[in-house]
């Protein structure tokens, strides 16, 4: 596909170019009075001629808006891009196509789509773009507002495909859980996709995330789940750490000479006691660590 290239429009001040239409206008108004009252017929048809060229000369002057571009076209030809803001002229006969160039939003409808793991989620994302280049939105796609809410939808699916919703104690990045990774991985995929529409992505962030309604329960318990295993996990590695030293500080320090059968049961005790998620009540030994 051969893509345009935006190159600046010839224009000159508007005030002057207004100047001389109406200088235009008046000089013919004038001709063709003068040519009826002396039947003076060559000056009459200047003077019409004059006004007629005042009027379609009034179709060069353009007003530009900061933020704003004029698009203009000769006879089906790209004749440039007006981007500066001001009040100008250009060639009348040019059809003339106004494009904001200012930063706008694009918030996408609540899609389904399943993950990674084929767990069907449901995922929103908001855009923030811009148009770079006004002739490429003009003329290399059809319609660039609707593109970029298509692309934008789009690369959003493709986005959930590749990842699962969460990593489920697995080392890879998820949708939950790398929110950051995740914005810049959308937002480069889109502004590889909205290049040939000359725009360019300022930001991309997931704004819903979601288990679909029919598995949200299940996946939940399993959330749970998983967050209570880790919850014990952690803290039985500690109650480890603790035993170890615990039982090490006692044979440094000479306080009692335990064999391997004291140690075992004086650590099945403190593991008890340390995991236990109820209160353990302590029982007062009179005899040996053995109870006799």
């Amino acid at each position: 596909m051969n893509q345009v290239v935006e190159k600046e429009a010839r224009v000159v001040n508007g005030f002057a170019g207004l100047a001389l239409m109406v200088a235009a206008v008046l000089g013919g108004g004038a001709m063709f009075v003068l040519g009826i009252y002396h039947e003076a017929w060559a000056v009459f048809a200047v003077g019409v001629l004059l006004i007629i060229l005042g009027v379609v000369a009034a179709n060069g002057l353009v007003a530009v808006q900061p933020n704003q571009a004029r698009v203009l076209t000769f006879f089906g030809s790209y004749a440039g891009s007006v981007r500066r803001s001001g009040f100008w002229y250009v060639n009348p006969f040019t059809a003339k196509r106004n494009v904001s160039l200012r930063v706008r939003n694009f918030t996408s409808e609540r899609i389904k789509v399943n993950d990674a793991d084929g767990n069907p989620v449901e995922i929103a994302a908001v855009v923030v773009w811009r148009v770079a280049e006004s002739a490429k939105a003009v003329f290399d796609v059809d319609d660039y507002e609707q593109f970029v809410g298509i692309q934008a939808e789009t690369a959003l699916r493709g986005l959930a495909t590749r990842y699962p919703y969460d990593s489920a104690g697995e080392e890879r990045p998820s949708l939950r859980e790398n929110p950051e990774e995740l914005a810049n991985a959308l937002r480069l995929e889109l502004e590889e996709r909205l290049q040939v529409a000359g725009v360019d992505v300022i930001e991309a962030r997931l704004t819903h995330l979601a288990y679909a309604p029919e598995i949200a329960q299940a996946m939940l318990r399993r959330q749970q789940a998983q967050a209570v295993v880790s919850a014990r996990r952690l803290i039985v590695e500690a109650a480890v750490g603790m035993v170890e030293d615990a039982l090490r500080g006692l044979s440094e320090r000479g306080v009692v000479d335990l064999d391997d059968d004291k140690r075992a049961a004086m650590a099945n005790n403190l593991m008890v006691a340390l995991t236990s998620e109820q209160s353990v009540s302590p029982v007062v030994n009179a005899g040996t660590l053995y109870g006799g």
